[in-house]
């Protein structure tokens, strides 16, 4: 797809305001770049899931109807606080980049709302300091928590760079009345091997990999396209014929902190 005049000048702008460059906060993926910037990692397999998410389509309505169906279907309690459980979440510009200081930002951009979540990377740092193997990758790319084996040493989080790990300091069950725990999704977990969040595990998002099995979209994915739709793509990206490979050789396309090689799979198409 070529990318007209008018196209070419606002990328160049926004990369003179974020400093796009080799060490940026931000990896501006030109249409057709994303073969050269896949991850070595990448090539002996043959599945990633990753997620673009539309920006020129998301709102504040439906990510809070995507966070909603998320937390509902995982049955994750609404606790206040610093110390609530969170799977996605939404962002404005400057928490979403706080590495990335700049007076003159486009206005556009930095009102924008961004959902965060779990990035499923390449080359998780979570992974490698878990003493237990609580967290692991499976061999689609999804990274996985499972609460059996958690000790809630919360090594995971630290070595985390986008926060997307919550803490259970307490039992969850304590803050649900008992019209919310008869409204539970009997559903989830399906696989006992990971039973029911407790106090002093960590967990996050797992991608919906009990849909993903089942050859479903995750939650997240499926409410916002009902909204509106391709709002967020979903697909496996080693697929050269995936319509999120499609998208991503024809828009634009953001990542959060590049520059520390770990590789995540969420895209933000700008």
């Amino acid at each position: 797809m070529d990318v007209n005049r008018r196209e070419f000048l606002k990328i160049a702008g926004l990369s003179t305001l974020f400093g796009v460059g080799v060490n940026s906060v931000f990896q501006l993926l030109a249409p057709g770049e994303l073969e050269a910037s896949l991850s070595p990692l990448k090539k002996d397999r043959k599945i990633q899931w990753a997620i673009a998410v539309d920006m020129k389509k998301v709102d504040d309505r439906m990510l809070d109807k995507a966070v909603e169906a998320c937390h509902r279907y995982h049955n994750v309690p609404k606790i206040p606080g610093h110390k609530g459980l969170k799977w996605i979440w939404k962002e404005d510009f400057e928490h979403s980049f706080p590495e990335q200081e700049n007076s003159y930002v486009n206005e556009e951009i930095e009102k924008m709302h961004f959902p965060l979540l779990c990035n499923h990377c390449d080359n998780p740092p979570c992974c490698r300091v878990c003493p237990t193997k609580a967290t692991f990758k499976r061999e689609d790319g999804i990274v996985m928590m499972d609460w059996h084996r958690c000790i809630g040493c919360r090594f995971c989080m630290a070595a985390c760079p986008y926060g997307s790990r919550s803490f259970n300091w307490g039992d969850p069950r304590r803050v649900m009345t008992d019209e919310e725990l008869k409204k539970l999704n009997p559903d989830f977990p399906t696989n006992m091997e990971f039973p029911t969040r407790t106090k002093g595990v960590v967990e996050k998002c797992t991608f919906c990999y009990d849909r993903i099995d089942k050859g479903k979209r995750p939650i997240c994915v499926e409410v916002a396209n009902k909204i509106k739709e391709q709002a967020f793509i979903f697909g496996n990206i080693l697929d050269p014929e995936s319509d999120i490979r499609t998208v991503l050789k024809e828009r634009f396309a953001l990542r959060r902190k590049p520059e520390l090689g770990t590789g995540t799979n969420i895209y933000y198409l700008i």
